[in-house]
């Protein structure tokens, strides 16, 4: 294992901003692993630090093709997480919507371009990613659709689901898309949780990138078997959202089997403790993404359901 210096901006006042990388073996740039963009995303940078420790000991004991180069990187805002901030500090701009980078640009862009330089040579890579709203998922694997989504290969992960994402025009400034458009084979890892750490969810993201290596040839060791994914585009699932704003008390977990009409959430009013609303499903499925805050606002995405 090599840690390197990949990015730094000088600072007059405080310690410089450094974004560090591990690399395992040399010779064809085969794997890249990115972990959290931003300043919450714990179960993001967990996950992709305990990979390092056990890729270094599967190096040491030669299970690793050495001729084929791995690169981590658990972090691209260390600066943010220090201060528990979900974005860029002193302009809340997100690094996720800076891809390709503008080395001239603001500072966001130019930590992108930075690193995507360094990415955009890899033959396959992946990102702990999460979403934009506060949420417990379905453990799965997501793609944008642009044409040259690998599905095949998502399949070797082994994880339960394999999600298909029409981009939006906000999408096509992701490290996903543009890992894609030139010509690496992308794939986002979305775990439980955001901003607290799931250890099962955790040990099940790092056997699925082993599964992935396994495929590959770059793993040289028997590792855990995966299952079945099913594919599935983001347009299918069925989003459920409250009339009413309030606290949000959950019926239902994420990844059970739900019947249409059952009751999956109260909203309660926050000051008169009534209950002012009723969630229920609208068709049989699978509960694939859950609102975890205790308010919730009208009108906001609280489920998702995969309908079976």
């Amino acid at each position: 294992m090599r840690k390197e210096l990949l990015y730094t901006i000088p600072s007059l006042y405080r310690d410089d901003f450094r974004i560090h990388g591990y690399r395992f073996g040399q010779g064809k740039k085969a794997l890249c692993i990115v972990g959290s963009m931003r300043g919450n995303e714990y179960q993001q940078i967990y996950p992709c630090s305990r990979l390092v420790s056990v890729l270094k000991k599967l190096e040491e004991a030669g299970a690793l093709d050495d001729k084929e180069e791995i690169l981590v990187i658990p972090a691209l805002n260390p600066s943010s997480m220090n201060i528990e901030k979900r974005f860029w500090p002193t302009d809340n701009t997100d690094i996720n919507r800076m891809f390709p980078g503008y080395r001239l640009g603001e500072t966001t862009q130019r930590i992108a371009a930075g690193i995507f330089e360094e990415v955009s040579a890899y033959e396959n890579g992946i990102q702990f990613a999460s979403f934009y709203m506060p949420d417990k998922f379905s453990p799965h694997v997501r793609m944008m659709k642009t044409g040259y989504e690998n599905v095949e290969k998502a399949r070797t992960f082994g994880l339960p689901y394999i999600v298909l994402k029409v981009p939006k025009p906000y999408d096509t400034t992701t490290l996903n898309y543009n890992w894609q458009i030139w010509e690496t084979n992308a794939f986002s890892l979305y775990g439980t949780v955001t901003d607290t750490i799931d250890e099962e969810s955790a040990e099940e993201m790092i056997q699925s990138i082993l599964r992935f290596m396994k495929t590959l040839g770059i793993l040289k060791t028997e590792v855990s078997s995966g299952v079945n994914s099913r594919v599935f585009t983001d347009r299918e699932l069925m989003t459920l959202r409250p009339e009413k704003s309030g606290i949000f008390r959950s019926l239902a977990e994420v990844n059970s089997r739900v019947e249409k009409g059952q009751l999956l959430a109260y909203i309660l009013d926050a000051c008169e403790g009534e209950v002012v609303e009723e969630i229920r499903a609208t068709a049989t499925g699978v509960l694939f993404f859950a609102h975890n805050k205790p308010m919730v606002y009208a009108n906001t995405a609280i489920f998702k359901l995969l309908p079976i």
